[in-house]
């Protein structure tokens, strides 16, 4: 009995100093990686995993002298000892259930959204790092500069006579493109390494675009379609599937709170995000605020942001100030609106280990966005302006140069109108290989 009380101390002594090193591994890792506030949850953790060596190294220790301890007790005592060991046992018991894998349920009003949580494979896994070289080179891809041709003369004296030499040389012309002191993203950002083609639109109307106005298997069907033309445009670059849900509605009446807006249902909204899990895409939430206000509609939809295929869109377009109606003038956001926006979504980035979320701002005028150059990308946070104008091909060109070229962010985006773009006669609707020539490329397409 001896010999087995002595093991029984090794491996007690073993199992602590493991989660020690798993500890510290775990705080040195964090701090490596600039995501040090998620040590705190690792601490919990932590807590957990000694109280549960404790329990099991108390029933290792006890049970080969439960029978020694009985016989030495008397009375009452007896009783109580057996009823502290059935204590320990239960709760050593529900201490191994609550270490495995779960899923967490999270409520939102009355919308329920599950997360899965594998605390397992978050704490026993190094943190991913991104490949800083392959995102720089796919960076100065997607820029497309253009090289330019420079012709340099000089003249040199060989004896007595004057020799003028030329030499020309091919330089990458001057740009703003790739945007300098951006920080790089976390690891498993979708974004250069991909293009998101969108279909955009609200299930409730067959005019708002054309998620609405088709069946969802013909919808589908044709975003299917359009996906493989731009993967075969540009093979360098895989085409993930996307649906730009319209969540929160501009309204011509003010409703009942006076907001000129309409926030849809949440089994409208898990429609959009079960088609988005059917193609394996992603999903947009985007919200035109009306008279109400990015601080106020952004944090409604919280519980679908900790889905990590759940992402989101802002449309200045919509956002209303003075108690105008929406549809009489063309709204304006400014950084600041933009700024709390990705910050929102980058706490829940932190909060629940997401990968980095897209936040896409449409915009075809200068008003509509203010103090562009204090929008801040961050690396949870990847932002997208979106070229969001209608016309045809030459007028959106310029309207891509103009408003989101000239004026650097981080990425870029191009919405394309079946029906809008080519209302004037002779015009036609833009194609990948058209788009693709910009400088910089698009990185999100968007079709309504």
């Amino acid at each position: 009995m001896g010999s087995s009380f002595l093991q029984n101390e090794d491996w007690r002594s073993a199992r602590f100093s493991e989660i020690h090193r798993k500890f510290v591994q775990k705080i040195l890792d964090l701090r490596r990686a600039g995501q040090f506030s998620q040590s705190f949850q690792w601490i919990s953790e932590v807590c957990w995993e000694f109280l549960h060596g404790f329990i099991i190294s108390m029933i290792v220790s006890i049970f080969p002298r439960l029978h020694y301890y009985i016989r030495m007790s008397h009375g009452g005592i007896k009783l109580w000892l057996v009823i502290g060991v059935i204590f320990i046992c239960v709760a050593g018991i529900v201490l191994m259930v609550a270490q495995s894998p779960r899923t967490l349920v999270v409520a939102d009003d009355g919308v329920s959204s599950a997360v899965a949580v594998a605390t397992e494979a978050t704490s026993t896994h190094p943190v991913p790092m991104l490949d800083a070289a392959a995102y720089d080179a796919k960076m100065q891809q997607i820029a497309n500069v253009p090289m330019k041709r420079v012709v340099v003369t000089s003249t040199v004296m060989i004896g007595t006579s004057t020799v003028v030499i030329t030499t020309s040389t091919l330089r990458r012309a001057r740009s703003l493109w790739p945007v300098k002191n951006v920080p790089y993203p976390n690891a498993g950002a979708l974004l250069p390494f991909n293009r998101i083609v969108a279909y955009y639109g609200n299930f409730y109307s067959t005019q708002m675009g054309v998620l609405g106005e088709y069946p969802p298997d013909q919808m589908l069907a044709m975003l299917a379609s359009t996906t493989a033309m731009w993967a075969a445009a540009d093979p360098s670059t895989p085409v993930i599937p996307a649906l730009d849900y319209i969540v929160v509605t501009a309204q011509g009446s003010p409703g009942s709170d006076g907001d000129y807006r309409l926030r849809m249902p949440p089994d409208q909204i898990q429609k959009a995000i079960s088609m988005a899990n059917q193609i394996h895409g992603v999903v947009f939430l985007d919200v035109q605020v009306g008279g109400s206000n990015v601080e106020t509609e952004v944090p409604l939809l919280a519980a679908y942001f900790k889905l990590p295929n759940v992402e989101l869109s802002i449309d200045p377009e919509f956002a209303m100030h003075n108690g105008k109606r929406p549809g009489t003038v063309i709204g304006t956001l400014d950084a600041s609106d933009i700024n709390f926006a990705a910050h929102f979504l980058a706490n829940i980035v932190d909060q629940n280990n997401l990968p980095p979320k897209i936040l896409v701002v449409h915009r075809f005028t200068q008003a509509m966005v203010t103090n562009y150059q204090n929008i801040m990308p961050l690396p949870e946070v990847q932002v997208v302006m979106d070229m969001d104008g209608f016309g045809p091909p030459a007028q959106k060109l310029t309207t891509y140069q103009d408003f989101i070229a000239s004026e650097p962010v981080q990425f870029t985006g191009f919405k394309l109108f079946y029906k809008n773009d080519i209302r004037v006669p002779g015009s036609h609707l833009l194609t990948p290989v058209e788009v693709l020539k910009l400088s910089p490329q698009p990185s999100y397409i968007q079709y309504q």
